[in-house]
């Protein structure tokens, strides 16, 4: 996915959804902090939104925008209408006020607030899915996070200590793992 089909995604969600306020919180949201992302970052045809305060606007969406709709047969990507709501994503404290905002000609009167990518990377591990994983492993090589920032937003986490310790566990080995550079620049 590119920048570009990001903006596109987020004008076509606000259009169906006829508000001009979403949130992307798939992996897709990279997007907003880093338009020129790693390729490997940028895989998936999905674009994960939230609609604040309007949860009944995710079926919507997702009936005109989603899997298998024109829109995706006609765009090679789609948009997955997703609420807050359990089982939802797990997102550090504070989430709300890191977001960072993508809006411009092409999003035209919509902004789209992408997740700040510590916040997503802390969202991923909470997944913990191996696709989820290398994800974050991809984000800590090619510097997008630090290991430092992330072990914050991770012990911030709302769910149980011992989900928490292996968390941690696996982005200490994780930074421990990657070329001798990437870890000096997380010290």
């Amino acid at each position: 996915m590119t920048r570009a089909e990001l903006e596109h995604a987020i004008r076509a969600a606000c259009d169906v959804a006829r508000t001009t306020d979403v949130i992307v919180i798939g992996s897709q949201a990279i997007l907003g902090t880093h338009p020129d992302a790693p390729p490997r970052l940028r895989q998936s045809m999905e674009v994960d939104m939230v609609f604040p305060g309007r949860p009944d606007l995710a079926d919507r969406v997702e009936g005109a925008l989603g899997e298998d709709s024109m829109f995706h047969h006609t765009h090679a990507f789609y948009v997955q209408g997703l609420t807050l709501e359990a089982p939802g994503p797990i997102l550090p404290p504070g989430w709300e006020e890191r977001l960072v905002a993508v809006q411009n000609a092409n999003t035209r009167q919509c902004t789209g607030r992408c997740l700040e990518p510590h916040d997503l990377a802390a969202s991923k591990l909470a997944a913990f899915r191996p696709k989820d994983l290398d994800y974050v492993r991809v984000m800590l090589a090619e510097h997008l996070i630090t290991g430092a920032t992330l072990l914050e937003r991770v012990a911030s986490l709302s769910t149980n200590e011992e989900r928490r310790e292996r968390l941690r566990r696996w982005i200490e080995a994780t930074v421990k793992s990657l070329p001798s550079a990437v870890r000096a620049d997380d010290a």
